[in-house]
This record gives C-alpha cells, sequence and structure tokens, in this order.
C-alpha cells in the first residue's frame, strides 16, 4: 500500500537528471536545519519559527531545512510535523529559495510513504533521507534501498549519512554508488571527522553529485576539500559569518577562509558540548529569539555554562 501512494504520488514528475537537480535545487553554501520553538505551554510556537526562517535568509543562506534532528522531529506529532513544514514552506516560497525536508524511514515501504506526504507542498525541494537506522543493512542493501526511494520520490534525495546515530557506516565507494542513483542530488556528510574515507569520496565523486558538511565543526576542511556547502545548526548563529566562510571557499579565498573557518569551528564546537539543540535552544533564547529554551524528553535543557560558552565564542567572533 505504502509503494503504491509513493508511486501513484511520483507518477506525474519526471525522472530526476544531475541538470535538472542543479536547475531546481541549489545545494551550494549554507542551509539551516531549524529547531521547533516551543511556547510556555509546549505547543509549536509557529510565530517564533516563522521568524527565524526570515532571519537565516535574510542573514545569507542559501535555504533551510525543516524536520531535521535539530527539529526534535522524534520529539513531534504527525500534526506539529505538518504544521512546521507548512511555515517552512510558506516561508520559502514567499522568498523562493529552496527548502528541504526530512522524511525516511527504517523500513523502505515506510520511508516510501514518508516521502510521498511531501506531494503536499510544492515549495519542497529534496527530501534529506537518512541512511536506514539500526537495521544496519548491507551496503548494498542501502543501496537497494535508496534506489527504490530515488524512483517514486517526488524530490530529489539527499542522502544523510551519519553512522554515529544510524550504526551504518558506508565507505567511499558505497557513497559513491548512491551519488550515481539517478534521483540522488547530495550527501549530508557527518562521519563524526574528516578520515581517509571522506578524502576518497571529495576525490572523485559521481557527476551531479554534491557533499554537504553535516558535521558543523568540519565544514572549513570539507570545502577546502570540494564540498559546495553545509547543512549545519550552528548556523542559527552567525549565520551572515557561515555564509561568508562558503563563499571564501568557493571564491578560493584561502587566506579569509583559513581563520574564519576556524573561529567557526570553537563556536559550533562550544554549541555542540551537550546534546543537540538544547544549546542552541538555550543561546536563541537568551537572544530573545524564540519565546522558551524547552527541549522534549528525553533532552534536557542546557546547562548555564554551555550558553554561557557559546555566547562569549560569539563574542569573540564580532
Amino acid at each position: 500500500m505504502a509503494q503504491d501512494i509513493a508511486r501513484n504520488a511520483a507518477q506525474d514528475i519526471p525522472q530526476h537528471t544531475p541538470q535538472d537537480i542543479a536547475e531546481a535545487l541549489p545545494l551550494h553554501g549554507i542551509h539551516v536545519p531549524l529547531v521547533t520553538p516551543f511556547t510556555r505551554g509546549g505547543e509549536v510556537a509557529v510565530e517564533a519559527l516563522e521568524a527565524l526562517a526570515h532571519e537565516v535568509l535574510d542573514a545569507g543562506a542559501t535555504g533551510i531545512v525543516a524536520l531535521g534532528t535539530t527539529a526534535e522531529t522524534a520529539g513531534l506529532d504527525e500534526a506539529e510535523r505538518d504544521l512546521v513544514t507548512g511555515v517552512c514552506a510558506r516561508v520559502c516560497g514567499e522568498r523562493g529559495v529552496p527548502l528541504t525536508v526530512g522524511a525516511g524511514a527504517g523500513g523502505t515501504r515506510a520511508a516510501e510513504a514518508s516521502l510521498a506526504r511531501l506531494t503536499r507542498w510544492p515549495e519542497v525541494r529534496a527530501a534529506l533521507v537518512t541512511v536506514p537506522p539500526f537495521v544496519r543493512p548491507a551496503a548494498a542493501g542501502v543501496l537497494a534501498h535508496f534506489a527504490r526511494l530515488a524512483e517514486v520520490s517526488p524530490v530529489p534525495l539527499i542522502v544523510y549519512h551519519i553512522p554515529y546515530r544510524t550504526g551504518q557506516p558506508l565507505d567511499a565507494a558505497a557513497l559513491r554508488a548512491l551519488g550515481a542513483l539517478p534521483g540522488v542530488a547530495g550527501v549530508k556528510y557527518a562521519g563524526g571527522g574528516i578520515g581517509e574515507e571522506a578524502v576518497a569520496l571529495l576525490g572523485d565523486l559521481p557527476s551531479g553529485f554534491d557533499v554537504l558538511a553535516g558535521d558543523d565543526v568540519y565544514l572549513s576542511p570539507l570545502m577546502a576539500l570540494g564540498a559546495v556547502g553545509g547543512i549545519l545548526a550552528s548556523a542559527h548563529l552567525a549565520t551572515d559569518r557561515f555564509a561568508e566562510l562558503a563563499a571564501a571557499w568557493r571564491a578560493g579565498d584561502v587566506a579569509r577562509a583559513r581563520p574564519l573557518g576556524h573561529a567557526l569551528a570553537r563556536m559550533s564546537a562550544a554549541a555542540f558540548a551537550e546534546p543537540n539543540p538544547a544549546v542552541l535552544k538555550g543561546v536563541l533564547h537568551a537572544q530573545g529569539r524564540i519565546p522558551t529554551p524547552d527541549v522534549r524528553l528525553p533532552l534536557l535543557p542546557a546547562s548555564p555554562g554551555a550558553v554561557a560558552a557559546v555566547t562569549a565564542a560569539l563574542e569573540r567572533l564580532g
């Protein structure tokens, strides 16, 4: 049933080609995976969410991401997820910028149904789909999973490679095979560091397949190796400086990029000193940008010390 729904939703959409994707979905630059702010009553703070979306775009973000890990998607019910997506879709439609939405599931049939729901928002340009978590299929199973999803998805896919959450590491060859699939636009690379596989992948990318940094502290070195930008939670803060860093690497301005990259990495490290997005929410609340610093269980609010450390790092940035 889920497969039929997904295929019906996608039947009028032509197969995505690398040229189509490049024209419709600019992956370069900084995409901000928005937090989900809450009111004091525990509901989604719609006005604050909309304001955040406009603020990061005003500051130079290329696009926004709804329902990423930073949005506490696992703690939202279906109606709240739809509400968040709708707010982000409205802003992106008004601003003419790409919206990426987190979708997928551990099972392929459930992931197809999740992608099919995206047809409700024509502003959605891409789906951020995690490598199947917990199940840990072989690399061939991961490839078959994404091949099926790319076949039926109404939008191009961005593979979310985050092995320290999924328990499923993939080498450069496996990621390259995923990137060669029609309809796969890129990968959010959050490998927990820059090792041999990251270097091998960036040294030999399939045509039309882009790498976005997913570990905030490694944005600068990944762009030096050939990444086109990043999906970065800490870019809620100092968005303009992250955009400046991305532009500097694209222009080959190493003298400007290197010191700025180090400074932003220090701030990002402080922002992830406690589970994401607790510290970010603490800082955003302290700045008066969201009504509460609240997160949903099993997450807990950030400590005052962690919030102060990020605030100090931001002050050093200028």
